[in-house]
């Protein structure tokens, strides 16, 4: 699907839907607890429904009933499923579930879309086998398809998160565990990811003892009981909307976005303030305006899904725009630090690619024909720069978007953005 978009004036009150991060941990918590649970406001997407059918092949029972899934689930005793699971686009869904698998007695085999098969899962396998389970890629490269076998027991593993789902995989599986377990992240990258995991296990009274994440001791022989929880809005999604009004001066009220929220994306407000935006908080609502941008250097290892966004952020910023620490940025759907500085490029942007990250220049952009790699970020990151520019931008593979913000494009025209999506 194509997506054409033209400069517009862009502004208004924008509604963000709920978070993939927590309503993929909720399906998750509430498939492997003991009883029925109640999911309020969840995000409707792509990856959301991967989950749900991860769970189902699982043995939770989940229906949608209006605004909410209900989830009976399975008392940390998944079955073997009937047939290979396949996770479509969702890396959460993926990471997560190999470990669940892992506390079942029989082996499932795990695949997903061409992207899903690129991406790494191999220090989650090995941990899995460390903690006496049986996970194998059946290419020998460590990414799917991958065969999990349990059942696990516990005991010590170190782990290489380079992503945090690989840790908060682990977290999420391991309280189920008939032992204890100890995991020694030899890395760690984007923590606040798993902090979002530990305040779920808060939650839960979850017993742990957590080290300064040089060390994470969880009880084993633990349970998760039923809940009934709101989800939050999706600071992620709400990136793309931050940026914008950051960059066409328009002004955008956000709702459906607590502060008070563990997600680390909201630490996008910090950083287009300091770069000028002007931003402020008011009865839970927060204003975004445009006020002329200048670059800086930013740190994104914690927040990396701000990537795309903030690259386009730093063509409209003076002076020279860094976005550092944040190697992992290769390995999401698409290699997003080459893609971001070859697609920006096509615009007219002054950007070089380092191997952790991008320097952007101020630069005067047009429209052209762009990739959007069928990353959901990408596609959704070029479409806020072919608003505030002159010319036609089209971009391609926008229905990637349904991964994670189906609704994008609809709340995109009701803020008064010009775009037309055609096959």
């Amino acid at each position: 699907m194509l997506l054409k978009v033209v400069r517009s004036e862009t502004g208004g009150k924008v509604r963000i839907p709920g978070s993939k991060s927590h309503t993929i941990r909720a399906l998750f918590l509430a498939g492997l607890a003991d009883g029925e649970s109640e999911i309020i406001n969840p995000l409707i997407s792509n990856d959301a429904l991967s989950a749900v059918e991860v769970c189902q092949a699982f043995g939770a029972k989940i229906q949608f009933d209006k605004d909410r899934f209900i989830v009976r689930g399975f008392n940390g005793l998944p079955q073997t499923p009937l047939d290979v699971i396949n996770v479509g686009n969702s890396g959460t869904t993926l990471r997560f579930a190999v470990m669940t698998a892992a506390l079942g007695e029989g082996h499932t085999v795990f695949t997903g879309d061409d992207q899903i098969r690129r991406r790494p899962v191999g220090p989650l396998l090995d941990a899995i086998n460390n903690l006496g389970g049986q996970a194998f890629s059946t290419r020998g490269n460590g990414m799917a398809p991958v065969i999990v076998g349990g059942r696990a027991k516990g005991g010590f593993t170190s782990l290489n998160a380079v992503t945090s789902q690989f840790l908060s995989s682990l977290l999420l599986n391991c309280p189920l565990l008939e032992m204890d377990t100890e995991i020694k992240p030899t890395r760690l990258n984007e923590v606040p990811y798993v902090e979002m995991t530990l305040w779920w296990l808060d939650k839960q009274n979850i017993q742990y003892r957590n080290e300064d994440f040089k060390s994470i001791l969880i009880k084993g022989g633990q349970k998760y009981r039923p809940f009934k929880t709101i989800i939050p809005g999706d600071f992620s999604s709400a990136t793309f909307f931050m940026v914008l009004a950051a960059i066409s001066g328009g002004e955008f009220v956000l709702e459906n976005l607590d502060l008070r929220d563990p997600q680390g994306d909201k630490q996008v407000l910090s950083v287009l303030e300091q770069m000028g935006a002007e931003i402020g908080v008011d009865s839970g609502l927060i204003k975004i305006k445009g006020a002329g941008l200048k670059g800086g250097e930013f740190d994104l290892n914690s927040i990396p899904d701000s990537l795309p966004a903030l690259a386009v952020a730093g063509c409209f910023a003076t002076g020279e725009t860094r976005l550092v620490n944040v190697p992992q940025a290769r390995l999401k759907e698409t290699d997003r630090i080459r893609v971001m500085c070859a697609e920006l490029r096509k615009l007219g942007a002054d950007v070089t690619e380092l191997p952790d990250g991008l320097i952007i220049k101020q630069s005067k952009l047009s429209g052209a024909p762009v990739n959007g790699y069928n990353d959901h970020r990408v596609v959704m990151a070029l479409a806020i720069a072919g608003l505030s520019i002159p010319g036609e931008t089209v971009i391609d593979t926008a229905e990637a978007a349904n991964v994670t913000f189906p609704e994008f494009f609809d709340l995109i025209k009701a803020c008064g953005g010009e775009l037309q999506l055609r096959d």
